[in-house]
């Protein structure tokens, strides 16, 4: 960890199509090579093929993936006296939407479907129905924190 100051938090600029910033956020995590209008079309192209399977708003149901995927509880490693615990801990408000979204994105590539908008599509219906890889993987970073709860009094 850093002895010097704390980095500047950036503000992000809302996408021109939804106006939130939760999309940019997602938009740029899948960007590779600096190709962010090819991601952005991905995005929206995700989010059409949502609202025309469902029936449902795309964004909305983008929304609820993403609230769905957040994790409230982790582990971080600590080593005292020679042991390293597992000490879960609470989870940030910024790292829970980073988190979300980098699992959203990772679960989604390993999907078997043959675009990447098909796959997040995919993705982000199932996790808005509490399923999925990335809901998966929410439950069992839960179960580690709560099965390593003796714990937490290491907390700092």
């Amino acid at each position: 960890m850093s002895r010097r100051r704390k980095a500047q938090k950036r503000d992000l600029i809302p996408d021109p199509k939804f106006n939130s910033t939760l999309v940019t956020q997602f938009v740029n995590n899948v960007v590779k090579g600096g190709k962010k209008r090819l991601a952005e079309g991905v995005f929206y192209k995700a989010i059409t093929m949502i609202s025309e399977r469902t029936g449902q708003d795309g964004i909305g149901v983008f929304k609820k993936a993403v609230e769905n995927v957040k994790p409230v509880l982790e582990v971080k490693s600590r080593r005292i006296g020679g042991a390293n615990y597992q000490v879960p801990i609470e989870v940030p408000s910024d790292r829970r939407t980073s988190l979300a979204i980098r699992w959203l994105i990772g679960y989604a590539k390993q999907r078997s479907e043959k675009s990447i908008a098909e796959k997040l599509a995919n993705e982000f219906i199932q996790a808005s129905k509490n399923e999925g890889g990335a809901v998966r993987k929410k439950i069992d970073t839960h179960k580690m924190a709560e099965a390593n709860r003796a714990f937490a009094h290491f907390r700092w």
